[in-house]
């Protein structure tokens, strides 16, 4: 089946897909994104997404008049295209073409691209396993509740992490945990599930709070706070969430094992529910 892309209006093949050298995303990283997984052919929490997408473009004063409806059509039409059951789907919208000024461009239209591809999961055995990880200096902009296109930083995370033959890198600003280049991180610690506080240093993840909102169902006890390192290097449980690797087991940390170097229990039931959750979703 082929990758699909779409442009402004037009879908076609994604190795057809043009877009201009003078398309702000390009020159200055202007735009803002999300990534969708699909599951059975049907795009999980899309309205989460959505208003996440809509919320980054507000704060950066992008305008997009892309209506819920539109974009789910859109979602749908473009996998039904690819003919991908499980599949990834890449949104960028930007602040379109225009000559290379720094300034906003009096008039211009957002770009708006979408690329269909299929969804090709971990290794259930590593999902089982768990991963390893390293902690780096969060050096990022103090704005990371915008899902924006600049992922340089994340993008040198994800390069030392496999230098270091680990799966992700973890940022540590100020000492305390924030996020993973490519994830939202939790701790568990005495049974209590913790992940970052959502504040301009986090983006506040859609699979986090599916994940949030499963464990208080099951009764367990889950904080928003900060976590200092010292403490998520003593947590009983350690686990990543995103939407591409779902809930993903840490077992080592910096090169050291974390407890007994297995995922936990309370890891191992949210794995569950989680599967069982996007179950009911997609074949409702």
């Amino acid at each position: 089946m082929p990758d699909i892309g779409y442009l402004n209006g037009h879908f076609s093949p994604l190795g057809e897909v043009k877009i201009s050298p003078d398309d702000r995303g390009f020159l200055f990283g202007d735009g803002v994104y999300e990534v969708i997984r699909a599951y059975h052919g049907v795009p999980a929490f899309l309205g989460e997404h959505f208003k996440r997408l809509v919320r980054s473009a507000k704060e950066i004063q992008l305008p997009f008049s892309l209506e819920q409806a539109e974009f789910q059509r859109l979602l749908l039409h473009g996998l039904q295209q690819s003919g991908y059951q499980e599949g990834k789907i890449y949104i960028q919208v930007t602040r379109g073409v225009a000559p290379r000024e720094h300034i906003f461009p009096p008039i211009g239209e957002p770009t708006v691209f979408l690329a269909f591809r299929k969804m090709v999961a971990l290794p259930t055995e590593v999902c089982q396993r768990g991963v390893n990880v390293i902690t780096l200096p969060d050096t990022r902009w103090h704005r990371c509740d915008i899902k924006s296109l600049n992922l340089l930083p994340n993008v040198l995370a994800k390069q030392k992490a496999r230098e270091a033959n680990a799966f992700e890198g973890i940022f540590v600003r100020d000492g305390q945990v924030t996020e993973g280049a490519t994830s939202n991180i939790f701790a568990v610690k005495n049974g209590t599930i913790i992940t970052p506080e959502r504040n301009h240093l986090v983006l506040a993840g859609v699979t986090q709070q599916q994940v949030v909102t499963l464990a208080q169902a099951k009764g367990l006890n889950v904080q928003f706070r900060p976590i200092p390192i010292s403490e998520f290097l003593q947590s009983d449980e350690a686990f990543l969430v995103g939407t591409t690797i779902e809930i993903l087991p840490v077992i080592q940390v910096n090169g050291e094992t974390l407890r007994d170097g297995k995922p936990g229990p309370i890891t191992t039931i949210l794995q569950q529910q989680f599967t069982a959750h996007v179950s009911r979703l997609t074949m409702s």
